[in-house]
């Protein structure tokens, strides 16, 4: 069985994706290409923005929107401590420095309540996470950052697709960030994001800096990066869009299979996927909490069934952070988060038999008894 099975959806766009593929083959224009407009044509007006800008990994669109901020050395940025790495890392990549806020023990994303009190006068962005695929209380977020000034960037890479209160994500904040890495909601064959935006000088400076800061070849306005876009990558998205709402109805639907038959196994509290008011979920992980995770985990892969972390460690408890001197306790919800969460196979295409497997695998796995610890 496999944890996100690409393959199979491979198999059902075949045709598509091939015919998408050749015709960049034939033009040969494989950097900056016309799928690459048309993608951020389709993709802005999908989002609802003005700006679609594609750029070469999730990663690099958080800088170049850092980068476009002016956000630099001697300057915070407030996020959670409980997301992939590229989210601090980015900050400290531009010079700044990461200030971590908790987050919510039911949707894992930034807590608002606790927001204000990590701005000082060195803030300069507020960069909440849509953590698993649904988004953070963004107005409450954004209310915050207009009482201080702020901007706010949404770093989505995992929930593109998703909607509060009808609005999609990507498209509720200064700047939206998010990520085509193959394993995404929407991922392309290779490395790829996204940066969205109603700002037009903003556009015009994320666009300038994904390309050696420069919007005319040999006139460089700004410092700029590698960060552009392969068309044959955009053709591969081109080929998959058509398809997209209709995969996300499925993983909602297949996140509803499992609600219905984890809830009675499990006991921890938010122990299945807990979708906030107003929003839609695209699971682009279906995350649950169990005691013994890493017991449960093992015993599922004896049965033949995968299962991931995100993440075993908080951004506060990795090595390359301790400089900022936070210590274990901090971020409480967080870091027991980190202990407990375990995410199931989820993608469009797992069939109801597989899910099922799924399931009984987990049943045995929690009723096994649990290892003394030595």
């Amino acid at each position: 069985m496999q944890f996100i099975d690409l393959q199979a959806q491979y198999r059902a766009y075949r045709d598509e994706i091939h015919r998408r593929i050749q015709a960049v083959l034939d033009h040969g224009q494989f950097i900056l290409g016309p799928e690459v407009t048309e993608l951020e044509t389709e993709l802005a007006r999908y989002v609802g923005v003005r700006h679609c800008i594609t750029v070469a990994s999730g990663t690099d669109s958080l800088e170049i929107a850092l980068r476009a901020l002016g956000i630099g050395p001697g300057d915070e940025v407030v996020t959670v401590p409980f997301t992939w790495i590229s989210t601090a890392e980015t900050i400290a990549l531009v010079g700044a420095r990461p200030v971590f806020v908790d987050i919510e023990p039911d949707t894992y994303n930034l807590n608002p309540d606790l927001l204000e009190a990590a701005i000082t006068p060195r803030t300069r962005a507020l960069m909440p996470v849509s953590l698993f695929g649904q988004m953070p209380d963004i107005e409450r977020i954004n209310e915050i950052a207009a009482r201080h000034g702020l901007p706010v960037i949404e770093d989505a890479a995992q929930s593109f697709g998703a909607t509060r209160h009808g609005r999609r994500s990507c498209g509720v904040t200064t700047i939206g960030s998010t990520s085509f890495f193959p394993a995404k909601t929407l991922g392309c064959y290779g490395d790829g994001g996204a940066l969205f935006t109603n700002d037009d000088a903003l556009a015009t400076r994320m666009r300038a800096i994904r390309n050696h800061g420069g919007l005319q070849r040999h006139h460089h306005t700004l410092v700029g990066m590698n960060g552009r876009f392969d068309t044959l990558q955009a053709a591969v998205i081109l080929a998959k869009l058509p398809h997209f709402d209709e995969e996300l109805r499925r993983r909602r639907q297949v996140a509803a299979r499992y609600d219905a038959a984890l809830r009675p196994l499990l006991d921890l509290p938010h122990a299945v996927p807990v979708v906030a008011p107003g929003n839609t979920h695209v699971y682009a992980q279906y995350t649950i909490r169990v005691r013994d995770r890493d017991q449960v985990a093992a015993r599922m892969k004896e049965q033949g069934i995968p299962t991931a972390v995100y993440y075993p460690k908080c951004l506060h408890e990795q090595p390359v952070f301790a400089g900022l001197g936070y210590r274990p306790g901090d971020f409480p919800v967080a870091e027991r988060a980190a202990r407990e969460v375990l995410s199931l196979p989820m993608h469009p295409f797992l069939t109801e038999e597989d899910q099922d497997r799924v399931i009984e695998a987990l049943a045995r796995a929690l009723r096994s008894p649990s290892t003394p610890s030595s």
